[in-house]
């Protein structure tokens, strides 16, 4: 990353506690910096829409609109912007339905300063990054969801280029990133992730990433 440009960060939290110590741990690195903040979910959008940021620091429970559904607005209006949820809740039904709406990650507020700058690192280079406290929960899910037989079949069914971006659109890479990654135009990458998520007989992202992290393919902290 050059020093020059920085990675553009936005908080979006209520609590201008937690908003003052986000910005001291971001603006203490010398990749990145805070370039704007919201307390209230129904602002998000517009400030997002104005300041185009790399990624949002993005609490869970705010006053007009709660950080899952401002995700959720957030990825379909402006895909290559990163969300990481960073909240008190450390639920199984929260982190799983984070991930369904596009969050590119998820970080309790019990975590390390260092695991703040961890994860929006790892956010900005197009991976999917785990709270380590809540790899448990997805392990669980494996195991709950018994032997998965026909996988080798169904991954042996994909073309090389379809294995390829597994791993890209499991971690939550968007088809733009994915196309200047492997020099291809969105439409064939569009193409490709149909057919991949038809071949394994998935229906979104969630199930795609467990699928990946089942067979080894990425790791929550990727």
């Amino acid at each position: 990353m050059k020093a020059e440009t920085p990675l553009r960060v936005m908080l979006a939290d209520d609590h201008a506690v937690v908003r003052n110590g986000l910005r001291a741990i971001i603006n203490s690195e010398k990749d990145m910096q805070v370039v704007g903040e919201v307390e209230d979910g129904l602002d998000v959008l517009d400030r997002a829409s104005e300041l185009q940021p790399d990624v949002i620091l993005m609490d869970i429970t705010m006053p007009g609109l709660g950080g899952l559904e401002a995700t959720r607005i957030v990825k379909q209006a402006l895909p290559n912007v990163k969300v990481l949820i960073l909240t008190i809740y450390e639920s199984e039904e929260c982190l799983y339905h984070a991930l369904n709406i596009g969050a590119d990650g998820y970080l309790t507020k019990a975590a390390h300063e260092s695991e703040v700058v961890l994860a929006v690192r790892a956010l900005a280079r197009g991976k999917c990054y785990i709270d380590p406290t809540l790899a448990s929960l997805l392990v669980n899910a494996f195991v709950a969801a018994g032997p998965q037989r026909a996988e080798p079949d169904r991954y042996n069914m994909l073309t090389e280029r379809e294995r390829e971006m597994l791993p890209l659109i499991a971690g939550g890479s968007t088809n733009r990133e994915i196309a200047k990654t492997l020099l291809l135009s969105e439409h064939t990458v569009h193409n490709h992730r149909a057919h991949l998520m038809e071949k394994l007989g998935l229906h979104d992202r969630m199930q795609l990433l467990m699928y990946a992290m089942r067979r080894g393919i990425i790791t929550p902290q990727a």
